[in-house]
C-alpha cells in the first residue's frame, strides 16, 4: 500500500511538473508596418497578425502606444495553440507629419513583452511646397 501511494504521488508531482511546462509563444508575421505616403484622411487603420506558436492559451493583457494618435485593439479572448488572432492599430492620419509609433505588447508569453513599429509619411495634397512650385515653374520656363 506505501508504495502505491508513493507511486501515485510521483505521478502527481511529475504531471503537475509537465502542465507547468506549457507556455504560449507569440510570433509576428511582421513586427512593423509601414505605410508609405498616405494622404491627409485616409484610412489609418492597419493589421498586425500573430500566431500562438506555443503549447499554452496566449492572453495578450494591454497593448499600448507611445501617443494619444495611435490606437492599437487587442483580442480579447485567449488565443489557443495553433491560433492565429490580431491586434489593429489605428492611426490619425488628419496630422500631416512622419510617422514613427511604437506600440507595447504585453501577455502571458515566453516573452512577455514585444515593440511593435508602425513608420511612414502623412502629406496634405492640396499644399505643394515651395520646391514643388519652383519645379513646375522651371519646367514651365523652358
Amino acid at each position: 500500500m506505501k508504495k502505491l501511494i508513493t507511486l501515485l504521488f510521483v505521478g502527481l508531482i511529475s504531471f503537475s511538473i509537465n502542465a507547468q511546462d506549457k507556455v504560449a509563444k507569440i510570433e509576428f508575421k511582421e513586427t512593423t508596418i509601414d505605410y508609405g505616403t498616405i494622404e491627409k484622411g485616409a484610412d489609418g487603420l492597419r493589421i498586425f497578425e500573430f500566431t500562438n506558436t506555443g503549447d499554452a492559451p496566449l492572453i495578450i493583457t494591454k497593448a499600448s502606444s507611445s501617443c494619444g494618435c495611435t490606437v492599437p485593439t487587442p483580442p480579447k479572448d485567449p488565443i489557443m495553440p495553433g491560433q492565429t488572432g490580431e491586434i489593429k492599430v489605428k492611426y490619425d492620419t488628419k496630422r500631416v507629419m512622419p510617422i514613427r509609433k511604437t506600440i507595447t505588447v504585453l501577455s502571458n508569453a515566453e516573452t512577455p513583452t514585444v515593440a511593435l513599429k508602425i513608420k511612414g509619411e502623412v502629406i496634405d495634397p492640396s499644399k505643394s511646397s515651395v520646391l514643388d512650385k519652383k519645379k513646375t515653374k522651371s519646367v514651365m520656363d523652358i
